[in-house]
């Protein structure tokens, strides 16, 4: 296996000829929080279409154990739109996770004599109005068609979280036939590919310094293959039967990031109240926010639990490479630090709030055993009085 996060670029002694022309699709990933969770019973049947369960085989060697989470999903009839290119038809996938989520996927096909040419499919923009505008819409009528499904779903949209890949079929050939080896290519192409993924259309403008930032974590395994990856976009050379694999990987961890940016607005919302509800005097409204802590705490350990499960791999190493350089560019750990830091100090609230009731309570038992006291004094009083 072949693979670098910050690779020395490479000086060829002579230059490579031209490719004939890239041909492939561009996959536009969209990943939406729509509910707090789904409801474990399987879903028949979506926008008129049968629902099945998400299967992907690995083409590299690995272990004969091998794990992927696998989601259920819709594969929606194919649409014709007018696109930057002309006439195109366009395929629909809608998968579902457990965890209140739903990833839709949209491949356009192109064909096109140079790599800086797929600059224009970035924010895709159609003859009837944009691809985000469009899946928006789709999302909307999966969330409202779903929502027997969910529990607490929300009640609009937030914004979707979005990621772009341009997939190029291999093996890529020269005028003559010949093959080119992938790295070869990159290394040569290495600031057109650069200003592909930044969404650059002036590759003479792009440092070399940006151009192998953008380009500096790209994974390899065999001579005709490579992924490389960056923030907003991704490259993947491959066998078009072998796109998938990579694709999933990448479409998992842009599902992750929107659950996190979710989990994030959520416990924003929450340590507000919290706050706020600390500085009441009320003891009823306290108490409210005693629970209310309580329940976020088990609920976003396990949703954390669950968000976890669906990015395992096990088996395929290649894979879990491609998902780790993906997460880097993500910052997925410094999300996942953030939230737990904020879990920690709600946490923290929590204790305060219930060391005081506990407080509160302990004062309320001295004061009655005190006043039982008295009384009983009283009584004994009265009583040798009486006497």
């Amino acid at each position: 296996m072949l693979s670098a996060d910050q690779p020395k670029v490479v000086e060829l002694k002579t230059p490579l000829p031209e490719v004939k022309g890239y041909r492939g699709e561009v996959v536009y990933i969209y990943g939406f929080d729509v509910a707090y969770e789904m409801i474990r019973r399987p879903v028949r049947e979506l926008l008129g279409q049968p629902v099945a369960q998400f299967v992907v085989d690995a083409s590299k060697r690995s272990p004969r154990h091998l794990f992927f989470y696998r989601p259920q999903m819709v594969r929606l009839p194919p649409l014709e739109r007018i696109g930057p290119r002309g006439p195109a038809r366009i395929q629909r996938v809608v998968k579902l996770l457990p965890v209140g989520a739903i990833s839709i996927t949209i491949r356009v096909p192109f064909d096109v004599r140079n790599i800086e040419d797929l600059v224009d499919f970035h924010d895709l923009q159609f003859s009837n109005g944009s691809l985000t505008e469009e899946v928006r819409r789709l999302a909307d009528e999966v969330r409202r068609e779903l929502e027997p499904y969910y529990v607490r779903p929300v009640a609009q949209l937030a914004e979707e979280e979005a990621y772009t890949v341009f997939c190029i079929q291999s093996p890529l050939r020269t005028d003559n036939g010949a093959v080119l080896s992938a790295e070869d290519w990159m290394h040569a192409n290495r600031r057109a590919v650069a200003s592909l993924l930044t969404q650059e259309p002036d590759i003479d403008h792009l440092s070399k310094q940006e151009a192998e930032e953008s380009t500096g974590r790209y994974l390899s395994y065999y001579e005709r293959d490579m992924v490389v990856i960056d923030w907003d976009a991704a490259l993947i050379i491959d066998e078009a039967q072998n796109f998938d694999e990579a694709l999933y990987v990448l479409e998992l961890a842009n599902l992750q990031l929107a659950e996190l940016e979710a989990y994030d607005r959520i416990l924003d919302s929450s340590m507000e109240r919290a706050y706020r509800d600390l500085g009441s005097r009320r003891i009823r409204g306290r108490s409210l926010a005693l629970r209310e802590l309580r329940e976020i705490r088990i609920d976003l350990a396990r949703l954390s639990d669950e968000l976890s499960n669906i990015t395992k791999f096990f088996g395929d190493w290649h894979l879990a490479r491609i998902y780790e350089n993906i997460s880097a560019r993500f910052h997925l750990a410094d999300w996942h630090r953030t939230i737990d830091d904020k879990l920690h100090t709600l946490d923290e609230l929590y204790q305060l709030l219930n060391g005081e009731r506990t407080n509160r309570w302990m004062l309320s038992l001295e004061v009655t055993i005190v006043l039982l006291f008295v009384i009983d004094l009283i009584i004994i009083l009265f009583g040798l009085h009486w006497r």
